[in-house]
This record gives structure tokens, C-alpha cells and sequence, in this order.
């Protein structure tokens, strides 16, 4: 394998990470940035009122996205196998 492979694989195991976590990264940020917003207007400072609607929303993302996700892991895989197969 040079150093031109050894790139390849790095790149598509990070843009893999990147697509694949993003869907539920940025849901949680959306979901707690509005229940903080929220929060600060009511004054209803409660520690558990931030959880549950994020933990229900990343929990739905995650299931609406997983033929995503394994998409993008599938690739990064058959990448991988490709390359060992072919004697690096």
C-alpha cells in the first residue's frame, strides 16, 4: 500500500464518520438548543426536561436513518476489503 492508498482509506473512513453521525449529531444540537431556548424563556430550569425530548428525537432520527448509515458503512467497508484483497 503507498501513501496515496493509505489517504484514500483514511478520507473515506472520515467522510464515512462524518455522514454517517451526522443526521444524529445535528438533531441532538437542534433538539437541545430549543429546549434551552425554551427553558431560558419559561425559567423552568429542570435537568430532566432537557433528556427526554432529545434522547426521543435522536432515538427516531437514528431509526429513520439507519439504511443510511449502514450505506455509508457498507462503502467504507467494501473500500477496505477491496484494498486488502488486492494485496494492499
Amino acid at each position: 500500500m503507498n501513501e496515496a492508498d493509505a489517504m484514500e482509506l483514511v478520507q473515506a473512513a472520515f467522510r464515512a464518520l462524518l455522514f454517517a453521525s451526522g443526521p444524529i449529531v445535528v438533531t441532538a444540537m437542534v433538539v437541545g438548543t430549543v429546549i434551552a431556548l425554551l427553558q431560558a424563556l419559561t425559567q423552568i430550569q429542570e435537568v430532566t426536561l432537557t433528556f427526554i425530548p432529545k434522547i426521543v428525537a435522536v432515538v427516531l432520527v437514528a431509526s429513520l436513518s439507519a439504511p443510511f448509515i449502514a450505506s455509508q458503512v457498507n462503502v467504507l467497508a467494501r473500500l477496505s476489503f477491496n484494498h486488502i484483497g488486492g494485496g494492499f
